[in-house]
């Protein structure tokens, strides 16, 4: 492995460092090492607003009395070149003196998309960029599965998680599912939770399973936001998800002010939006794929779905779902809810192709991460 790949990988470890703090930002880490290749500072981005990695690697730099004049910064992604909630990352890195950047994949952001590196080369600063089919690049870019994918196709990389028996029981016929995984399988679940940007539910797990949906098993600086596909606006006013400071979006099918009041004056925000047939007439379902789009324009990167068997078949069927995250308990228990409701079939070329991930022990049981082949692809 060169110099450059052993810095490169140190710069993706620090980056995963700000998995659970980033949001909407992507997960970004910087490292700056002298001609010598010794680290003289790093940094990963920070909460929105905070500043980015390069910035915080600077400062770091700094705090410690070393100049950065001259010397190479790793980063896991293109430095911005455009003001948002802070000012452009490039101007801090040309203004310190560095003199190389190297990167491993360009700003899928439109208002970047390669202007960060115009703007350093066209300052006298050296830019080297990994191949697209680079290893590191494509650990890169999956580490910012979300936010290629919300910048790219405008919608969330969608995660399911499901926790089943062998036989892929998620319930009893009477309701019964806690708990079907153990407790290492939970905290796991818990961490993926604590990755994504919001968590996506049905109203029938709502009134079912009164849950809170947030992250406890781990620790986390912050809760993500929460979605309920909730068609008739059946949410309780009580339901335990209501955290103060906590983000909740509604999508609703039949308007009812009064309940939607009800709502708002607890926090949410509630969505309309009606699904239609073919002929265009009203499905009283709320458009799935319409509320992806709008989750895109409301910056969810990840969003990681549990949900009941009605409404993971419905995502799946329009061809909303990208990823499964399964645990599955080493039981069995016959008869029950499935996964999800999919089918019935006629051919087997009609099933969902995917591709196994990995595959990992999680206590005593298995966890095994799918994702939709080509649904990568952007």
């Amino acid at each position: 492995m060169s110099s450059i790949e052993k810095l490169t990988v140190s710069a993706l470890d620090v980056a995963v460092l700000g998995l659970r703090v980033t949001s909407p930002n992507p997960h970004v880490g910087c490292i700056i090492a002298d001609s010598n290749g010794e680290v003289l500072s790093l940094g990963h981005t920070q909460e929105a607003g905070g500043p980015h990695a390069e910035v915080v690697a600077l400062r770091n730099a700094a705090e410690k009395g070393l100049s950065v004049v001259g010397a190479t910064a790793y980063v896991t992604l293109e430095p911005c070149s455009h003001h948002g909630r802070t000012g452009p990352c490039c101007d801090a890195l040309i203004q310190a003196g560095i003199k190389k950047v190297v990167a491993t994949n360009l700003d899928p952001n439109p208002l970047v998309a390669g202007n960060g590196f115009t703007k350093l080369r066209a300052a006298g600063v050296e830019v080297e960029v990994l191949a697209p089919d680079h290893p590191l690049a494509i650990e890169s870019r999956e580490l910012n599965i979300g936010f290629f994918s919300r910048m790219i196709r405008k919608t969330p990389w969608v995660r399911m998680k499901v926790a089943a028996s062998l036989d892929g029981t998620t319930a009893l016929d009477n309701g019964a599912s806690q708990w079907i995984t153990g407790p290492a399988a939970r905290e796991d679940g818990h961490a993926w939770r604590a990755r994504c940007c919001a968590i996506l539910t049905g109203i029938g797990t709502v009134l079912a399973d009164r849950p809170r949906l947030d992250v406890r098993l781990v620790e986390t600086p912050r809760q993500p936001h929460l979605v309920v596909v909730d068609s008739r606006l059946e949410t309780p006013l009580d339901a335990p998800f209501f955290i103060a400071g906590r983000t909740v979006f509604i999508y609703a099918a039949a308007p009812n002010d009064a309940k939607r009041a009800a709502l708002e004056a607890l926090g949410a925000t509630v969505i309309f939006m009606p699904g239609k047939d073919a002929k265009g007439q009203p499905t009283g379902k709320v458009d799935l794929a319409a509320m992806m789009q709008d989750l895109g324009r409301r910056e969810i990167n990840e969003l990681h779905v549990e949900a009941g068997f009605k409404l993971n078949g419905s995502l799946l069927r329009e061809g909303l779902v990208d990823e499964f995250v399964v645990y599955l308990a080493p039981k069995l228990l016959g008869q029950g809810a499935g996964m999800f409701h999919l089918g019935p079939l006629t051919e087997l070329s009609q099933g969902v192709e995917l591709e196994f991930k990995s595959t990992e022990m999680v206590g005593p049981d298995l966890r095994i991460v799918a994702r939709v082949q080509r649904r990568d692809q952007f």
